[in-house]
C-alpha cells in the first residue's frame, strides 16, 4: 500500500509522516518513506519512480505537496494508493515555514497554497484542528482499517 501525505508547505506533512512511520514500525509494519525533498529535479517524476520500485509488502509513505493534479494522477496510477490531504490556513503555513531550519521562499508558499489542486483525498487532516500527535494517531488508525 502507498499512502501519499500531501498538502501545502508548512501544513505539517513531514512532521506527521515521521510520527506515522514510527507508530507503524512500533506495530511491526514494514514502512518505507519517500520525501519530495529528496529530489532536486523532476521531483514528482522521480518520486513516483522510487515509490513504484518499493517492495510489495508493507507500506510506503510518500510525503510531498503533490499540488498539481497531474502528480496526483500519476501516483494514483501506481495501484493501491490512498491520499491523505494535510492542510492548514495560509497564515499557519507561513508561520511554520518561518520557523523551519531551511525555510522556503515565502512567495513559494503563497503560490503553492493558491494553486493547490484539491486532491480526491481518502482522508483530510486540518492541522489547525489537530496537533501532530493527534493527526498521526488518526492517520495510523485509518491505515489500519485500509489494511484489513
Amino acid at each position: 500500500m502507498i499512502v501519499v501525505i500531501c498538502g501545502p508547505p508548512g501544513a505539517g506533512k513531514t512532521t506527521i509522516t515521521a510520527r506515522v512511520r514510527a507508530r507503524l514500525a512500533d506495530r511491526g509494519v514494514r514502512v518505507r518513506t519517500v520525501h519530495s525533498d529528496d529530489f532536486s529535479r523532476r521531483t514528482y517524476e522521480r518520486l513516483a519512480e522510487r515509490v513504484a520500485d518499493a517492495p510489495e509488502t508493507g507500506i510506503t509513505l510518500a510525503d510531498g505537496t503533490f499540488y498539481r493534479r497531474q502528480w496526483q494522477t500519476r501516483i494514483r496510477a501506481l495501484g493501491d494508493v490512498r491520499i491523505v490531504h494535510v492542510t492548514a490556513s495560509l497564515e499557519t503555513c507561513l508561520e511554520r515555514n518561518r520557523h523551519r531550519a531551511e525555510p522556503i521562499d515565502e512567495q513559494g508558499v503563497h503560490v503553492v497554497y493558491r494553486e493547490f489542486d484539491e486532491p480526491d483525498a481518502d482522508l483530510e487532516i486540518d492541522t489547525d484542528e489537530y496537533g501532530p500527535d493527534e493527526a498521526a494517531d488518526r492517520i495510523t488508525a485509518v491505515i489500519g482499517g485500509w489494511r484489513e
